[in-house]
C-alpha cells in the first residue's frame, strides 16, 4: 500500500472545478485520441449532477495521482439505460432487475502510470463503495485479462455481460462486470480527507 498517498472527497462543485487536472490523469492512463478529451470533460462534469455522486481524488506530494468517482444508477441514465436495454435482450430480464434495481454505477477509476500497483486503485475503489445504501456496484471494463479486470475480479466483481460493445465503439468490446455490496478483499479503513479544494500544484 502506498502509504505516502492521501484520499481526499471531493463534493460535486470543487470536481467539476478539478476536471481539467483530472483529464490529465485520464490522458496518462488511457491514451485516448486527443479530439475525444472535450468530450470525456463534459461528461465527467455531466456526471457530478447524478444523485448520490461521490469523487475521491488521489494525492501525493501535492500533486494529484489518481481519481475515481461513482453516483446512484437510475433510468434515464446513458450507460444504465443501454446495459439494462441488452440485459432484457439477452433474456437476462431478472439479472437486470437483481443488479440495477439499487446500483452504485462506478463510472471512472483511473490512476497515472507513474503511481500505479501501489494498491492506490484498491483504496479509491473501496472508499467510494464505502457505507452506499445502494445494494449492487456495477462498471464497464475492457475485456481481456486486463491489471483492471484482476483488480476488480479481486473485489468481488464477476461478469454480467462479456464483449458488449457500446453504442458508438464498435472496435472496443467491454465486460459489464457487477458486486454486491459491501465489497469484498482488503481496502483503506481510514476516512478519505474532506475539503473544498487541495494543494496541489499541477497534476503529473
Amino acid at each position: 500500500m502506498d502509504a505516502d498517498t492521501e484520499l481526499r472527497e471531493l463534493a460535486p462543485d470543487p470536481f467539476t472545478h478539478a476536471v481539467p487536472a483530472l483529464i490529465r490523469i485520464y490522458e496518462a492512463a488511457m491514451a485516448p485520441p486527443a479530439e475525444q478529451l472535450p468530450g470525456r470533460a463534459a461528461v465527467m462534469n455531466a456526471h457530478a449532477e447524478h444523485p448520490g455522486f461521490r469523487s475521491v481524488v488521489a494525492v501525493r506530494g501535492g500533486d494529484a495521482v489518481g481519481f475515481a468517482y461513482a453516483f446512484r444508477g437510475r433510468p434515464g441514465q446513458w450507460w444504465h439505460d443501454v446495459v439494462e436495454a441488452e440485459l432484457r435482450g439477452r433474456g437476462s430480464e431478472r439479472q437486470a432487475r437483481r443488479y440495477l434495481a439499487s446500483a452504485l454505477e462506478i463510472a471512472e477509476v483511473h490512476v497515472h502510470p507513474d503511481a500505479q500497483n501501489g494498491g492506490i486503485g484498491r483504496r479509491m475503489l473501496h472508499t467510494l463503495c464505502e457505507g452506499r445504501p445502494e445494494r449492487t456496484a456495477l462498471l464497464s471494463t475492457r475485456t481481456g485479462p486486463t491489471p483492471a479486470r484482476h483488480l476488480y475480479r479481486s473485489c468481488g466483481f464477476s461478469a454480467l455481460l462479456e464483449g458488449f460493445t457500446f453504442p458508438g465503439s464498435p472496435d472496443h468490446p467491454f465486460d459489464i462486470l457487477a458486486a454486491r455490496l459491501p465489497l469484498r478483499g482488503p481496502g483503506s479503513r481510514r476516512s478519505p480527507g474532506r475539503s473544498p479544494w487541495w494543494p496541489w500544484t499541477g497534476s503529473r
